[in-house]
């Protein structure tokens, strides 16, 4: 998590050379019963939908037309000439690509062909070492920006979206170059010698210092590795990161001292739902994670009265100075009381209630903080600043676990990946 942070807020301000977004014509951003309607008096699942389209505007314009390849950021009400695309972004557009699909936001045809746009230009030409990606790369041509490392993060949450989509289509095609990507990454190569897997590499420096070693986003990068047919990693590193417990309020939980989104980003496809290990039950403590992170928020009301039962949440996004990883509890970073849509967005399946009173707030009473692909990425109601950008792993989350919540398609898709149900078992999860 810590690399994820640091590559964003020093990469992110210095590559702003770009190429124009490739459009789709016509493409719908809402449903006919959404424009009939305000925000406030849609039903849930007609907010959903509105929210779920406008994102998936972002992965189908903000895309490499050769490449298939998704920019990491994009301004939020206007063309943008950037060409940074990351990886996670990547993944996240081929599930949403999956969503369109079984939703109708656009056609199969041209749907399935971007799909095997982007898993050819991965498996035949994007830059890799042992099979990982670099964390940020050119949305035309795939090459490395600046020194950015090879992300196992980042690799994982792009195989993600690749083994979804392997599944989703029923495509010899798709199913092969899926397949290639995943079998080739050496995930022992990424343990370099120890027992946790290490946050990346570079051919300056080797790999990185940091590694995987406690509870955050990282059981879908052990899982993933753990269940590789052609390289895993033995079944007892599930065992090798700690899980340190944290009491707020009452509510005790895993947690380290990390952003909302470590609880929201391998519960976007594994379905931790009913299952446990020797430890816990991982959704449960979703759950309890986003109980505690809505008591902190409203705790700050003396200092950010904006706070409230509807208006909550912070994750690392961007804020007024740039990127950064911020939250609670306990207080991470400069929290200055902007709001982060996604942290309400990306926990729909663990607080539905309390999540979707949030959104429906700041899409009815926040005009600014709505653009053409949904929510900006964050905004101030106290300074009165709202974000010129949307994220796509932003975006994504919350696109996807709007979708986990309202058909279980994401979950119900990834899970027939024998490599899941393999890994999951290795690592000791039975129903709870």
């Amino acid at each position: 998590m810590a690399s994820r942070n640091l590559t964003r807020r020093e990469l992110l301000r210095i590559f702003q050379a770009g190429a124009l977004t490739v459009p789709l014509a016509g493409l719908p951003t809402c449903s006919t019963s959404c424009k009939n309607s305000g925000p406030s008096t849609r039903t849930d699942d007609q907010l959903l939908d509105e929210i779920q389209r406008a994102s998936f505007d972002f992965f189908w314009n903000e895309a490499g037309r050769a490449t298939g390849q998704v920019k990491d950021r994009a301004l939020a009400a206007a063309n943008d000439a950037r060409t940074v695309s990351s990886i996670a972004a990547t993944g996240f557009a081929l599930t949403a690509l999956c969503i369109a699909d079984s939703r109708g936001y656009a056609k199969s045809a041209d749907i399935k062909e971007r799909v095997r746009t982007t898993l050819r230009f991965l498996a035949n030409q994007m830059p890799q070492e042992h099979g990982f990606f670099y964390h940020f790369v050119d949305m035309n041509t795939g090459a490395r920006v600046g020194k950015c490392e090879l992300s196992s993060i980042d690799t994982t949450l792009l195989l993600c979206g690749v083994l979804t989509a392997r599944q989703y289509f029923n495509d010899t095609e798709i199913h092969d170059l899926a397949t290639t990507i995943y079998n080739r990454v050496d995930w022992p190569w990424m343990l370099n010698g120890g027992s946790t897997l290490s946050m990346g590499w570079t051919p300056e420096s080797g790999f990185l210092a940091r590694t995987w070693d406690h509870y955050c986003e990282l059981m879908m990068i052990y899982l993933l590795a753990i269940g590789s047919p052609t390289h895993p990693i033995p079944a007892d590193t599930w065992e090798a990161w700690s899980r340190p417990t944290l009491t707020y309020q009452g509510i005790t939980y895993i947690s380290g001292n990390d952003p909302l989104f470590t609880h929201q980003y391998s519960h976007a496809w594994f379905d931790f739902r009913n299952q446990r290990d020797a430890h816990a039950n991982y959704f449960q403590n979703s759950i309890d994670a986003t109980r505690a992170h809505k008591l902190f928020c409203l705790s700050l009301r003396q200092q950010f009265r904006d706070y409230a039962d509807d208006l909550w949440g912070i994750t690392a996004s961007d804020y007024v100075g740039g990127y950064t990883a911020w939250g609670g509890p306990p207080p991470i970073g400069p929290i200055d009381g902007s709001i982060v849509p996604c942290a309400a967005g990306g926990s729909l399946p663990f607080l539905l209630d309390d999540c979707m009173r949030v959104l429906r707030n700041i899409r009815t009473k926040f005009g600014r903080a709505w653009a053409r692909y949904s929510f900006v990425d964050a905004f101030n109601p106290l300074t009165n600043w709202y974000d010129a950008d949307v994220l796509g792993i932003d975006l994504g989350i919350t696109m996807v676990m709007a979708e986990n919540h309202r058909t279980g398609l994401v979950w119900q898709t990834f899970m027939k990946n024998p490599e899941a149900l393999t890994a999951m078992k290795s690592a000791g999860f039975k129903p709870s």
